[in-house]
């Protein structure tokens, strides 16, 4: 991974540089639509069209140390752009794992908000502190909901009061290598097998799939691989995990693959919610 450290650079020439990059894959009506009207016209916690999966090895023992430097620092500097941490875990299993989920309104909005953050002052500070914890960060997933309602939960953020231990429950992303992009009716068909999932103490927080247009903001790896279909869900308890989501996770993986539908053998990922994850079992639900 090359580190992110900018001490010389000037703010004017960053933004420059990120509103030239964002016009990358955009229609011509898209290009001429100015930029700030395009962040007024949407609910800043609502409509994340683009999303980074984030797959982060970080180095031996350090990876509470990083949770911690983390969560103090970004969240709200990355939903003061625009964007949002839609959630951050730890990888069970892996414990140089760590897993978060970065969205943007819109593809326009991706390298506008990267290049405001990564050219700023916050990462500026911070950027020697936090690449010398990572190994690496360069597996990412950019993807895109496969329809409209199955969008990332976005739930409110931790409350320090009344959550006063942190987030609760285990999220977990079942990921799909397809052999080629979803159309309408191989979407109706995952969905309808992705339904097997609803049960008591299980709840769906978004199907995405890879989102097909180039990189536009490419000092920020993305992989190429694809295309890959994610399944996101919180489960309540490791009861929930146990006793009703492993086993339907593997029957789903086993009915995509008799099918021949994908390309190499699913990925289940269970992961923990960091202490100040959105994504995570939500107080209110029973």
């Amino acid at each position: 991974m090359k580190a992110w450290s900018y001490p010389v650079v000037r703010r004017l020439g960053a933004l420059s540089f990120c509103l030239a990059h964002a016009a990358v894959g955009l229609t011509r009506a898209e290009q001429r639509q100015p930029a700030n009207q395009i962040m007024n016209d949407t609910n800043p916690l609502s409509s994340f069209q683009v999303i980074e999966f984030r797959r982060y090895t970080i180095k031996e023992g350090e990876r509470e140390n990083f949770i911690r430097y983390f969560e103090t620092y970004f969240p709200e500097a990355f939903q003061q752009l625009g964007a949002l941490a839609l959630g951050q875990f730890r990888e069970r299993g892996n414990a140089s794992g760590f897993v978060w989920l970065r969205g943007f309104h819109t593809r326009f909005d991706r390298p506008i908000v990267n290049g405001a953050f990564y050219f700023g002052p916050l990462w500026r500070e911070h950027s020697l502190k936090m690449n010398s914890l990572m190994k690496d960060s360069d597996n990412v997933l950019l993807l895109r909901p496969l329809a409209p309602d199955t969008e990332v939960t976005v739930l409110p953020a931790v409350d320090p009061v009344t959550e006063k231990n942190g987030a609760v429950g285990i999220a977990v992303a079942q990921i799909l290598s397809l052999k080629s992009q979803p159309d309408e009716i191989l979407s109706a068909k995952l969905r309808r097998t992705f339904s097997s999932y609803r049960v008591p103490g299980v709840r769906e927080a978004g199907i995405l799939v890879t989102l097909d247009t180039p990189n536009n903001f490419p000092q920020l790896p993305v992989r190429n691989d694809g295309p890959f279909l994610v399944w996101l869900g919180i489960l309540r308890d490791e009861e929930s995990l146990k006793e009703n989501f492993t086993a339907a996770a593997q029957r789903v993986g086993e009915t995509f693959a008799s099918e021949k539908l994908l390309r190499d053998t699913p990925e289940l990922l269970v992961l923990e919610p960091t202490p100040r994850s959105r994504l995570r079992w939500f107080p209110a639900w029973q």
